[in-house]
């Protein structure tokens, strides 16, 4: 096991790249279990409906996230009165791990697969949710202050390589379509996965889980942890006693605050953004799963390009003109959105809609769109990198678990408000483009209170 550094110039580099590779370990289950295969399907094949399906899929993940906003900040405190965060990491890291391999065994028609999916999917939320409040933790004990941004940053882009890497072979190994029996590249799937009973869909729990394993361990490994201080017992409660004492003095804290409200909606414009994504292409310009499919890739090539770069710049100019300039390109890529339909660009702009047989991409609202679905994962990246950074900077330095579990609770306690505003904007005003309205505002508050915040440079 790894040594305890004593200060972050004495961490080595394998306790660097393992801190590193746990967003890889976690990706996974966010981009094959939350978002690109296990939910829809469950959605198509599992639920009685793909309508109560979605709805079902919804309410797990708004009961995980009620969870982990009510809980999230008595670990963190936990955390900074413990001292040590591995062990924390690894078990609810493996908490989310175990409940990711259950999910092979909901079946199609099995009597309780809805509600058995639906229960590992929260417990594995939860579990990774928990997880990474304690990894982040360990960022200000591993570099120095003016590296903590490059750290940061680097850790997103790894974690986006994570997910790109797992849906790729996914889609050209392991999920066959139903029909034809083949995956996207043609092939049989492989370890005789059956098409026609999903196994490729369900084996995506199995990998999430092997690919955390694998990948946390040079962690536990190599990163050197702070020192137990405590037993847990009484790190709860003096872990709730800090917490209450964080709470009462917030007041004072004014630029802790003023971030962690401005995180709050800027985070629940960008969750809506990426949730609508897909919807507002299908819907407006007519896309397909494969055209859907290669647009999620290039958010997910451009959000790691993103986070590397915005991690440095993080460093050379500071957190805060990090998150204005990202919100600043994501205001510019929703407008742009807003701007779009089939027979216009930038609002007034008349263009000739595609016909079929034209090929992908064909039309030049379809071409504006890849350019700004590109432009908001190059946005993306550093919102959620730098806005981490952001944190290390404006909270006390002895409460820093404390406050990434009040990060967590603001990242998750209106995460609904972002796409009830596009829902409800949607039905008034009978457009989907007027939909993205909202998140125009929302990126714009965000961007408003965080100027309010002073941060301390390194």
């Amino acid at each position: 096991m790894a040594t305890v550094a004593s200060r972050p110039q004495d961490v080595p580099r394998a306790g660097i790249l393992g801190w590193l590779l746990f967003d890889c370990s976690t990706q996974p289950f966010y981009t094959l279990v939350t978002t690109f295969v296990f939910a829809p399907f469950f959605a198509a094949a599992v639920a009685s409906s793909p309508v109560e399906g979605q709805a079902l899929w919804g309410y797990a993940t708004a009961a995980a996230g009620l969870v982990i906003a009510l809980t999230a900040p008595l670990l963190g405190a936990v955390a900074d009165a413990a001292g040590r965060r591995k062990p924390f990491v690894a078990l609810f890291g493996f908490m989310m791990a175990a409940a990711s391999a259950g999910l092979w065994f909901v079946v199609p028609g099995a009597p309780m697969a809805v509600p058995l999916a639906l229960l590992l999917f929260a417990i594995g939320t939860i579990g990774v949710e928990y997880a990474a409040v304690f990894n982040n933790a360990m960022i200000p004990s591993l570099v120095p202050p003016e590296r903590i941004g490059r750290l940061s940053g680097t850790g997103w882009a790894v974690g986006y390589i994570g997910g790109l890497v797992s849906l790729a072979l996914t889609l050209a190994l392991m999920a066959g379509d139903p029909v034809t029996g083949k995956t996207l590249a043609g092939l049989d799937p492989i370890f005789g996965l059956d098409p026609a009973l999903r196994e490729g869909d369900r084996a995506v729990g199995p990998l999430s889980a092997l690919w955390f394993a694998v990948f946390v361990t040079p962690l536990l490994l190599f990163t050197p942890d702070t020192p137990g201080r405590m037993r847990v017992g009484e790190a709860v409660r003096a872990g709730a006693g800090s917490l209450l004492e964080t709470l009462r003095s917030l007041r004072q804290m004014k630029d802790a605050a003023f971030f962690l409200a401005a995180n709050m909606i800027y985070t629940d414009g960008l969750i809506a953004l990426f949730a609508f994504g897909g919807v507002y292409a299908a819907g407006v310009l007519g896309w397909g799963t494969i055209e859907i499919g290669i647009f999620g890739i290039l958010l997910t090539i451009t959000g790691t390009i993103g986070a590397f770069v915005g991690g440095r710049l993080d460093d050379r100019f500071g957190s805060k003109p990090v998150v204005l300039g990202a919100l600043g390109l994501l205001t510019a890529a929703a407008v742009g959105i807003l701007s779009i339909d089939p027979a216009h660009v930038l609002f007034v702009v008349p263009v000739t809609p595609p016909a079929p047989g034209d090929g992908l991409y064909a039309s030049w609202p379809e071409k504006l769109y890849l350019v700004l679905g590109g432009l908001i994962g190059l946005a993306a990246g550093p919102v959620q990198a730098a806005s981490r950074t952001l944190l290390c900077r404006v909270a006390p330095a002895d409460r820093i678990g404390q406050f990434f579990g009040l990060f967590a609770l603001t990242g998750k306690i209106t995460s609904f408000m972002g796409p009830l505003l596009v829902g409800l904007t949607t039905q008034l005003s009978g457009s989907q483009r007027f939909g993205v309205v909202p998140l125009i505002g929302l990126f714009l508050v965000g961007g408003v209170l965080l100027l309010k915040v002073r941060v301390r440079r390194p």
